[in-house]
């Protein structure tokens, strides 16, 4: 077998999908010129971004060395966190016999947009988790938010929690399940993720502009706590928009999870009560994004990345045929 290829990001990452919160809008960064006169509050986003790599490293080194753990066993993945439910669609999903139609009579479907709600843990995991979550957020360890959009959450990578947990729940529990669902979309060779937790409440984050995921699938966990408001709703898929955008509307489930296309457009309404905390798996297939990065619909221009990076690997161009199966070969 060849030795892994190393993750990279596009260099996009630095210049389009750039969040303006005051305006709510995503824009492009082409220069300073451009910037100055469109928006004028660009550039110091793009250079954050590129600083990125280095104040995570940075920040992991210091968790791992000085953080104390409240709930130690939540790091490792074990059966006994996940639902009975969840254990037997994966069952089904790694059965010789299993197919599409089978699938779906263990999950609830939304409309036609690909959007799927199933059991994913136990209660019990999920309060740990959040007491975790919690006790990592009162610390005084250094924290890097989710993304541009979200003030407050905590990136899983950094805490210590991908390789034993995201990694196994990826690779052993949803890849069986995805590979059923998202075929086209890379499913059965979902091979790294962007893993995140984000929180709402009250005087902090209330919603989340409407956007699209840097992922081929999206997983989106309801962890807790008790709250009021905040559902998501679901627009067009941003590579198939329609002349009239349908949206719907999805409540939150506790220890239940939604799976959707990455490129769905989507976002949260306002939580009205309480505290609501999300865990966010953004999957993603290189086979699939090598060829097109989803965020600039341009074949990706690949930079040094940290870990799993944006998901994208070195490749030649004429490594695999079109005519090949390319999750096959993962």
């Amino acid at each position: 077998m060849a030795a892994a290829r190393p993750f990279r990001a596009c260099s996009c990452f630095f210049s389009a999908n750039l969040f303006v919160r005051r305006c709510g809008l995503h824009v492009r960064y082409r220069h300073r010129e451009q910037l100055l006169s469109d928006y004028g509050t660009i550039e110091a986003e793009v250079q954050r971004r590129k600083q990125l790599i280095h104040q995570s490293a940075e920040r992991k080194a210091i968790i791992a060395s000085r953080y104390k753990r409240k709930h130690p066993e939540v790091y490792v993945l074990q059966d006994s966190f996940l639902a009975p439910e969840f254990l037997e669609i994966v069952s089904y999903c790694t059965s010789p016999d299993a197919h599409l139609d089978g699938l779906l009579r263990y999950t609830e479907s939304f409309s036609d947009k690909r959007i799927y709600r199933l059991p994913v843990f136990t209660e019990e995991f999920c309060r740990a988790f959040v007491e975790e979550l919690e006790n990592f957020e009162q610390s005084d360890m250094p924290k890097g938010r989710p993304n541009s959009m979200n003030n407050y959450g905590v990136l899983l990578n950094e805490i210590g929690m991908d390789e034993n947990f995201i990694t196994p729940l990826r690779e052993k529990y949803l890849r069986p399940i995805t590979a059923l669902l998202y075929p086209d979309l890379g499913g059965a060779c979902l091979d790294s993720h962007k893993a995140f937790v984000v929180k709402y409440a009250l005087h902090e984050d209330l919603d989340l502009s409407s956007h699209y995921d840097n992922a081929e699938v999206t997983l989106n966990v309801s962890l807790g706590k008790d709250f009021t408001g905040g559902s998501l709703y679901f627009g067009d898929f941003q590579q198939d928009p329609s002349p009239v955008p349908s949206y719907i509307e999805v409540e939150h489930v506790g220890t239940q999870g939604l799976l959707h296309r990455g490129g769905q457009i989507h976002g949260a309404l306002p939580i009205a009560s309480g505290e609501r905390w999300n865990l966010i798996v953004w999957m993603r297939a290189s086979a699939i994004r090598n060829r097109l990065c989803p965020m600039c619909n341009q074949k990706p221009e690949l930079v040094e990345a940290e870990g799993f990076g944006d998901g994208f690997t070195e490749s030649a161009e004429d490594d695999v045929p079109e005519t090949v199966d390319l999750c096959s070969l993962w």
